[in-house]
């Protein structure tokens, strides 16, 4: 396309990513309905942007390291920098980021960034891999940040939308507090696993689900097509809208806001992956197109 966008069709799926971000701006059903948030301003400009190198914000938004204070926004840089498409079919694609003297300046640390989609029929994967070519440990965090349509386009309204997770939740939960991890916690609000979705939930901002047990959650009305969203070796989870706005974001992380409190200095941040010099570590996950998103 034009902006170079990259588009992936199956028989039973359509994705299209944009090189801004490598965000997936578009997701629809065989049928052409979409899945997946339009970014509409009046409500959150957002698809489903890839949080890197932080998850959550930072104390006065800025990271700290070795006494050096950096500025870093909301989520991290990423899904404001054009990545470089570097493998383009209609199944998959992948696009990469690699430090600079932009990224030097928010983040004092060399990385490499790739993501790669695959569309196989009714699944959609996402795979991030963050590689140190530096010489001391990269400290990192990665979260997904997807938008989907809620409700869903298969005629059940608002009210009939659940998560259903795959294992009992039972931890208490915690919520942003100026952006920063709450001290205080509050019930969980899935009962025998699952979660009855309404505008009220949040009015306090995102539900965040520390080392949850689940691998995946399904998402729709019982009985109507809907999505599981698979997020293995992912340890926390964000839920989060906007009282009325019409999406639902399913957030797999790994790493989360700085607590309320919490350390100054980056590098004792709680939730970092510290990646040695030459390593890797790899973050996904999939979503599923179901013919039922009841259990």
């Amino acid at each position: 396309m034009s902006d170079g966008s990259v588009e992936l069709k199956s028989s039973k799926l359509s994705a299209r990513i944009a090189p801004l971000g490598a965000e997936l701006v578009k997701l629809a059903d065989e049928q052409g309905r979409d899945l997946l948030w339009n970014g509409d301003p009046a409500f959150w400009t957002g698809h489903a942007p890839l949080l890197f190198p932080i998850v959550g914000r930072l104390p006065g938004d800025q990271l700290v390291h070795e006494g050096v204070a950096y500025p870093m926004a909301q989520h991290g840089f990423a899904r404001r920098r054009t990545f470089e498409p570097v493998e383009a079919t209609s199944a998959s694609a992948r696009f990469v980021l690699v430090s600079d003297e932009e990224t030097r300046r928010q983040y004092p640390f060399e990385f490499a960034l790739s993501v790669t989609y695959t569309l196989d029929e009714a699944t959609l994967t996402i795979k991030a891999e963050v590689s140190n070519p530096g010489t001391e440990p990269l400290p990192a965090s990665f979260g997904f940040h997807p938008a989907f349509l809620w409700p869903l386009p298969y005629g059940g309204i608002r009210a009939e939308h659940h998560l259903i997770f795959e294992k009992a939740e039972a931890e208490p939960i915690h919520r942003p507090v100026g952006g920063l991890l709450s001290a205080a916690t509050e019930p969980n609000p899935a009962v025998d696993a699952v979660m009855a979705l309404d505008d009220a939930m949040f009015e306090r901002d995102a539900l965040i689900f520390l080392d949850v047990r689940s691998h995946h959650v399904r998402y729709g009305v019982p009985g109507e097509p809907g999505l599981e969203i698979a997020f293995p070796g992912m340890a926390e989870l964000g839920v989060w809208s906007k009282p009325g706005a019409p999406f639902l974001c399913i957030e797999p992380w790994s790493g989360y806001a700085t607590p309320e409190n919490g350390p100054v200095e980056f590098m004792d941040k709680p939730g970092l992956s510290l990646i040695p010099p030459g390593g890797s570590k790899s973050f996904a996950m999939a979503v599923r197109w179901l013919s039922d998103s009841g259990r």
